[in-house]
């Protein structure tokens, strides 16, 4: 069995002061249950504040992006060793916003993973399709597509902790999720595609995740299917009481 994993991604959300009373309350409803991997990833400055107050909680902190650099004249950049010395346990790859807003294109994404997965980091590899080509035909070409680039020249010994969401870019943020239908789907196709080049134990092993308008009320529809071992959620994750309850619909799906 694969341990589902909750990811709240709070964007460039909640100011430091906000971020301590978010998780003094979260606090308050209980520690993460064993049974799901529940991981905080804040804004850069949040994270020293997260890592000190979730510490013995059950709870992770991971971040949004870093560079693929190990250090040196890259300014505003974050290092994977900056990164890990504060306790960071995973790091989001490659999200949607960071290809469409910011241009990070697939070459500049293999070169975070692989720096990720050659020095600890535990990476969440994001991939999703535009509206344009779901309606061409053209999504699971697309997410082939940008798995394949991700992984280049990566062997299964570099993937074991590998975390793959798929986002639909037509659906972050939208209010419009994916069916869990249309999203087991694309999680069976990267599995499949995992299978085919790195074998089934890796595949079998390999946690997928949804991410894309998903909030309480859906979260077990999506849980239920076999293919989909957690989420990747963002506005959901701001409010302690909506990322608890996500959490317990996770655990009890």
């Amino acid at each position: 069995m694969r341990k589902p994993i909750l990811a709240g991604n709070w964007k460039m959300n909640l100011t430091y002061h906000q971020a301590e009373a978010m998780v003094e309350e979260l606090l308050s409803l209980g520690k993460a249950p064993e049974s799901v991997e529940s991981i905080l990833l804040p804004n850069f400055l949040c994270i020293p504040l997260l890592a000190d107050k979730l510490k013995g909680t059950g709870y992770q902190v991971g971040a949004q992006n870093m560079s693929s650099e190990d250090q040196g004249a890259f300014t505003g950049e974050i290092s994977w060793d900056m990164l890990k010395d504060l306790g960071v346990s995973y790091c989001i790859i490659g999200h949607s916003e960071r290809r469409t807003l910011y241009l990070e294109n697939n070459s500049q994404i293999e070169k975070k993973l692989r720096k990720a997965v050659k020095t600890g980091i535990k990476p969440i590899l994001c991939v999703g399709e535009s509206l344009e080509k779901r309606q061409a035909g053209e999504a699971k070409k697309r997410i082939e597509g940008q798995v394949h680039r991700a992984l280049v020249g990566l062997d299964q010994e570099d993937l074991q902790d590998l975390v793959i969401a798929y986002e639909p870019l037509w659906a972050i943020g939208s209010g419009q999720a994916a069916s869990p239908e249309d999203a087991e789907d694309m999680c069976l196709t990267i599995r499949q595609w995992i299978e085919k080049g790195y074998g089934s134990d890796l595949a079998e092993k390999i946690r997928i995740l949804y991410g894309g308008s998903v909030k309480p009320d859906n979260i077990v529809s999506f849980m239920e299917k076999e293919n989909i071992d957690g989420a990747l959620v963002g506005g959901a994750s701001l409010k302690a009481k909506d990322f608890y309850a996500l959490i317990e619909g996770v655990q009890n799906a």
